[in-house]
């Protein structure tokens, strides 16, 4: 049975809820203030890809693990 990294999981979920609070504030300030609704945007994209890159991370050392 495989190990997960946990650390890296919470990492991800972290990164997720980081996504949700930045995407919030991407739609309450999408008319009043597109210069701060684009910086958001662009920062819930880096956490997305970094959310997705613990993922993946885990995901592997999983399979590693499996095959063995």
């Amino acid at each position: 049975m495989p190990q997960f990294d946990v650390n890296q999981l919470n990492q991800a979920k972290a990164n997720v809820t980081l996504t949700q609070e930045l995407l919030t504030k991407v739609i309450e300030k999408a008319n009043s203030d597109p210069i701060l609704a684009t910086e958001a945007l662009k920062q819930a994209s880096n956490e997305i890809s970094s959310a997705l890159t613990a993922v993946t991370q885990v995901q592997k050392s999983s399979q590693a693990q499996s095959a063995e």
